[in-house]
C-alpha cells in the first residue's frame, strides 16, 4: 500500500473538486492519502489532515495539484528529502507536470503499479556574502536571478569561475539556471534548451549593453562567483522568481550545484523532446496549419 501527500494550490480552478476526486481513487484502490490541514478541512476530511513538515516521514510520493510554479515552491520545501513528486497540471504551460486533470484515474493507477520511473533533477545552492559573511542562502529547481528594478540604471555582474574570471556583464543582469530552468526565465533571454540528464549550470544575461555577451553552459562541478555593482541601490536576487532578497553594491553571489535533487514522477513513453515540441513549440497547432493547406 502506497501513502500519496497531496499539496494543493487551493487559487486554481476546481483545484478542490480535482483533490476529492483524487481521494476517492486513491481510497478505492487501497492507498493513503494525507492533505494539508486547511485542505483538509475546505473537503470536511479531517481525517487526513498532516502537517507539510510531517510529509517527509509519513508519504512515499507527493501528487502536487497546480501549475509550474507550485511544484517549484514544493520542490524547495521538500528539497533533502528526495520524495517522488508527480505534477497535476491546473496552471497555463505545465512544463514540469506529468499527468493532467482529465485522467486522473489512468494516473492513480499506473503509479500504484508502478508505471512509471524517476527522473532526478539538479537543483543549485546560491548563497550571498556580504564583506565576507553570508547574510542570504536558498535553493532554487530553476534559477537564480541577479537584476535591477524596474526603472533603475543598468548593473554590472563580474564574474568567475572556480577563482578564474569568465567577464563582466552590464546590463538588467544575470541568470545562473539549472538544465531544467533552461526552459523558463533563461529561455526567454535567449539562453539554450538543455536536457534534463546533462549536468551543467548556464549563465544568461539579461538585456546586456554589448553585443558580445552571450550565455555559456559550465560544468556542473564548478562554483560561480558573481560580484554585482551599480551606482544604485535597486539590486535584488531571486530564488526560482518566486523568492527574493535585496543585494547591495559589492555582493558577491556564489552559485554550485547543490547535493540535493528533485525527484520528479515521469511516464517512460513521454519524452523530454516531446514536451518541448507540443508545449513550447506548438507541435500540434502546426501540424494541424500544414494538414490544412493540404
Amino acid at each position: 500500500m502506497k501513502t500519496v501527500g497531496i499539496l494543493v494550490n487551493n487559487s486554481k480552478p476546481k483545484a478542490r473538486l480535482i483533490l476529492q476526486e483524487l481521494v476517492t481513487l486513491l481510497e478505492e484502490r487501497g492507498a493513503k492519502a494525507w492533505i494539508e490541514p486547511d485542505m483538509a478541512s475546505d473537503i470536511k476530511r479531517e481525517d487526513l489532515s498532516l502537517v507539510v513538515d510531517r510529509f517527509p516521514t509519513c508519504v512515499d510520493l507527493v501528487f502536487v495539484l497546480g501549475g509550474d510554479g507550485t511544484l517549484l515552491g514544493v520542490a524547495r520545501q521538500l528539497a533533502g528529502h528526495e520524495i517522488p513528486i508527480l505534477g497535476f497540471n491546473l496552471g497555463h504551460l505545465g512544463f514540469l507536470s506529468e499527468a493532467e486533470p482529465d485522467n486522473l484515474s489512468v494516473a492513480v493507477d499506473r503509479v500504484l503499479s508502478g508505471d512509471y520511473y524517476i527522473e532526478e533533477r539538479l537543483m543549485l545552492d546560491a548563497e550571498v556574502d556580504r564583506d565576507g559573511k553570508v547574510v542570504e542562502w536558498g535553493i532554487a529547481l530553476n534559477d537564480i536571478g541577479i537584476a535591477k528594478g524596474s526603472f533603475s540604471r543598468m548593473i554590472e555582474g563580474k564574474v568567475f569561475l572556480d577563482g578564474a574570471y569568465l567577464g563582466t556583464y552590464s546590463g538588467d543582469g544575470l541568470i545562473v539556471s539549472t538544465p531544467t530552468g533552461s526552459t523558463a526565465y533563461s529561455l526567454s533571454c535567449g539562453g539554450p534548451i538543455v536536457s534534463p540528464n546533462v549536468p551543467c549550470i548556464l549563465l544568461t544575461p539579461i538585456c546586456p549593453h554589448t553585443l558580445t555577451s552571450r550565455p555559456m553552459v559550465l560544468p556542473a562541478e564548478g562554483i560561480i562567483e558573481i560580484k554585482v555593482n551599480a551606482t544604485h541601490q535597486d539590486i535584488g536576487l531571486t530564488i526560482d522568481g518566486q523568492e527574493g532578497y535585496v543585494l547591495k553594491a559589492g555582493d558577491i553571489i556564489r552559485v554550485r550545484v547543490s547535493s540535493h535533487i528533485t525527484s520528479l514522477i515521469k511516464w517512460r513513453e513521454r519524452s523530454f523532446f516531446e514536451v518541448v515540441r507540443k508545449k513550447l513549440q506548438g507541435e500540434q497547432e502546426e501540424t494541424s496549419r500544414v494538414e490544412g493547406r493540404k
